[in-house]
C-alpha cells in the first residue's frame, strides 16, 4: 500500500510540473479556397443530357485530416498540428460540380443523391495532395482521376486523370495550402478538358 501511495505521489508531482511548465500545442487548421472556374462561352451541351457527380474518394493515407508532406517519393509523413478544417475530397467534389454548370458540357449538373436518376454519373478520386520536400525545391503536388458512367447503358463513356506540381516560395504551411488550393484548380480545369475532348460521347 505504501509503495502505492509512493508511486501516485509521484505521478501527481509529474503531472504538475507538467502543467506547469509544459505549453500545451493545439491543433491548427486549414480550408482549401478553390479558385472559381473560368468562365466560357457557351457552345451546346457536349453530352446532351443531366449528370450527377458522387462525392469524390480520396487515397486511403489522405483520410487522416493531417495535412501531407514527403521528404522522399517513398515516405509519406503528416503534420501532426496542421489539418485540414474539412474534408478535401468535399472541397473537390463541390469545385468540380461547380466547373461543370459553368462548362455547359452537360444540360443539368447535380450532387449524386443515390438515386440513378440521372443519365450520366461522374465519380472521381483525389490521388494526391501533399507537399514536396524533395528533388531541390519544396513544391506541392495535387492529382485528380475520374470516370464518366452512362447509367442507361453502364458503358464508361470516359476516363482520365490530370495532375500540377507548383513551387513555393515562401516555406510555411499558409503557402503550402494556397499552392494546393491553385493546384487543384488547375487540376480539374484539366480532367473536364479531357473530358470535354472525349471523342466517342454517346448522342442523347
Amino acid at each position: 500500500m505504501k509503495n502505492t501511495w509512493i508511486s501516485l505521489s509521484a505521478s501527481a508531482v509529474m503531472l504538475l510540473m507538467a502543467s506547469c511548465g509544459g505549453k500545451t500545442i493545439y491543433p491548427k487548421y486549414y480550408a482549401l479556397e478553390i479558385p472559381p472556374p473560368p468562365a466560357r462561352a457557351a457552345n451546346g451541351a457536349r453530352f446532351p443530357g443531366t449528370v450527377a457527380v458522387r462525392s469524390f474518394d480520396t487515397a486511403p493515407y489522405l483520410r487522416r485530416g493531417r495535412i501531407v508532406y514527403r521528404e522522399a517519393p517513398e515516405e509519406i509523413a503528416f503534420y501532426e498540428y496542421r489539418r485540414w478544417a474539412d474534408d478535401p475530397a468535399e472541397r473537390v467534389t463541390t469545385a468540380v460540380i461547380d466547373s461543370l454548370r459553368a462548362s455547359g458540357l452537360f444540360s443539368s449538373v447535380k450532387r449524386y443523391d443515390g438515386q440513378n436518376q440521372q443519365d450520366y454519373l461522374l465519380v472521381g478520386r483525389v490521388e494526391k495532395l501533399e507537399e514536396v520536400d524533395y528533388g531541390g525545391a519544396v513544391a506541392v503536388t495535387a492529382k485528380l482521376s475520374g470516370e464518366l458512367v452512362d447509367l442507361h447503358s453502364g458503358v464508361t463513356e470516359w476516363s482520365g486523370d490530370a495532375a500540377e506540381t507548383l513551387k513555393i516560395d515562401e516555406r510555411n504551411i499558409n503557402a503550402v495550402v494556397v499552392e494546393l488550393s491553385q493546384a487543384l484548380r488547375t487540376s480539374i480545369n484539366r480532367l473536364l478538358t479531357s473530358l470535354e475532348q472525349q471523342p466517342h460521347a454517346s448522342n442523347r
